[in-house]
């Protein structure tokens, strides 16, 4: 890819050009984590080598650091699947439950937002729908980093939220659900022919807070994908043809995991597997009241400290979820 580069007509296709540049700097950033770990590995063997005392501290220091660091490179290996190493896409829509359940949309958002910012990656909220009193009733996020969909596509399905409502003034217990979806962000690497006759785009003004990139025109987007009732909506960029190219970047990466999915479903069915039904069946319960726990009911990982992951330590489910999912967890 170097040498592709460096050839007097790679800028001729400067789109083409910018694909194999970001794809040329993300090899080059996972390379070097393996030349440098070769590097200080080598420089450890040598200091053994002198078999001095002296240095027997300083050795086992970077003996303890290059195992962690082997840990994690091992640790990276469970993200095998295609688009592992992707950014991302998330939505969460709020159930059934009025207000309570789009308190718990909002909640969700929070969470993964604070995730997200552990990990140093990049959130931008590409649409958002607020509720009627106090939460949201949907929202859309584009998340950009190392391995991002590897790690969120362990939160693809239904949450559950069992607490006593703050919204209800006798203080009785509920239970809401809210549903996360996550696509890979892989629209800009594949081609997808959409018919504009299977279009309808409407324009609308946007909604929220206010703020100087909300404007007062029709700036925001929403396109309805006719054949597959899929609807994207956008209306945080600055002007609706920014808002038009994103909904239609975020529509493609909805059909083609759409696509993908169909495809992965047909093959479960001829090896005879269950397919998952995906809404309705909740993956993960968070109780408040009347104890404390957060429970994966997929790999049975738990944890009491329940604020902590509403607060964005996600890492211990999404690790299990990725070792179920390699069939490391009996």
């Amino acid at each position: 890819m170097e040498a592709q580069t460096a050839a007097a007509e790679f800028w001729q296709d400067p789109q083409q050009a910018q694909e194999v540049m970001r794809e040329l700097t993300k090899l080059r950033r996972q390379v070097a984590v393996w030349l440098q770990l070769d590097t200080r590995l080598s420089d450890a063997l040598e200091l053994a080598g002198l078999a001095d005392d002296e240095l027997a501290e300083e050795l086992t220091r970077e003996a303890e650091s290059l195992s962690r660091i082997v840990n994690e490179l091992e640790f990276r290996t469970l993200f095998s699947g295609q688009y592992d190493d992707e950014n991302a896409l998330l939505a969460i829509h709020a159930g059934a439950g009025g207000t309570e359940a789009q308190d718990w949309a909002q909640m969700l958002q929070r969470m993964i937002i604070r995730w997200a910012e552990a990990h140093r990656m990049e959130v931008d909220i590409v649409d958002e729908s607020p509720g009627d009193e106090a939460g949201i009733k949907s929202t859309l996020m584009s998340i950009r980093g190392d391995y991002v969909y590897g790690w969120l596509k362990s939160e693809r399905g239904v949450h559950r939220l069992v607490r006593i409502s703050p919204y209800d003034a006798s203080s009785r217990r509920h239970t809401s659900f809210a549903k996360m979806e996550v696509w890979p962000d892989v629209a800009e690497d594949i081609e997808i022919e959409i018919d504009e006759k299977d279009l309808r785009i409407d324009r609308f003004r946007a909604s929220g807070a206010g703020g100087q990139h909300v404007q007062k025109n029709e700036t925001a987007i929403r396109i309805t994908h006719l054949p597959t009732g899929i609807v994207v909506s956008c209306q945080n960029q600055r002007s609706l043809v920014q808002n038009q190219e994103m909904a239609m970047k975020i529509l493609k990466a909805q059909l083609f995991d759409l696509e993908r999915r169909k495809q992965d479903a047909e093959m479960s069915r001829l090896k005879g597997e269950d397919v998952d039904a995906g809404w309705g069946n909740q993956i993960r319960s968070y109780v408040l009241h009347p104890y404390r726990m957060v429970k994966d009911h997929r790999t049975n990982h738990e944890t009491g400290n329940v604020y902590a992951v509403l607060d964005g330590a996600l890492d211990g489910f999404m690790e299990a979820y990725l070792k179920h999912s390699l069939g490391q967890l009996t």
